[in-house]
């Protein structure tokens, strides 16, 4: 029995040894960063702007754009059309034709006069683009007027000056040849800066 308790106690001494020599583990493992390093950046994705658009893309085809004739009219078709509807609404014209004759004189006469009652009409009359008669205030009776004709196409105008009181410029008007024939009679009805044309052809 003795033995046994000896025997015993050796070994409880061997394993106290034994754990001595074992080396403390409580401790956690400390890493340095090495020297010159840094830290990371970690970078984010950027929320996406307001004013972003995607490009279209080339092979998509565009929409037809539905456009009115009315909004691809010009600033000149727009003036063009109100100056139609202002010659309507005064029935006066910016250009007329007085038509064209034939003759073998070297001159005609072109007589004029208001074609109602006398507002205040005035005119001018060129010849091949220059002026013969600056300033002609149509009354009651005919103003002649004498113009010399060059070989071949002449070319004869009357603008209208201005307007009368009572709306376009109106007046009646004759051509004779140098004999004192009538070669033709009409009218025009003129809104200011309106030219009234007629085509003499001498041969």
């Amino acid at each position: 029995m003795k033995k046994a308790l000896l025997l015993f106690a050796g070994i409880l001494m061997s394993f106290s040894g034994f754990s001595q020599e074992i080396p403390s583990t409580s401790k956690k493992p400390v890493f340095e960063r090495p020297l010159g390093s840094s830290t990371p950046t970690v970078r984010f994705p950027e929320a996406p702007r307001e004013d972003f658009k995607l490009k279209d893309d080339p092979r998509k085809p565009k929409p037809l754009e539905m456009v009115t004739k009315k909004e691809l009219l010009t600033a000149g078709d727009f003036i063009e059309k109100k100056w139609t509807e202002d010659e309507k609404a005064s029935g006066g014209l910016q250009g007329q034709d007085l038509g064209s004759f034939v003759t073998k004189g070297k001159l005609v006469e072109l007589y004029c006069r208001d074609a109602q009652y006398v507002d205040g009409d005035r005119v001018r009359v060129y010849v091949n683009g220059k002026i013969v008669q600056n300033d002609i205030y149509l009354q009651g009776n005919f103003t002649p007027v004498l113009i010399a004709l060059d070989n071949g196409f002449n070319t004869i105008e009357i603008e209208a000056l201005n307007q009368g009181s009572s709306g376009p410029n109106t007046a009646a008007f004759k051509v004779f040849d140098e004999t004192g024939k009538l070669v033709t009679t009409s009218e025009w009805n003129l809104l200011t800066g309106g030219r009234a044309t007629m085509i003499v052809v001498k041969n």
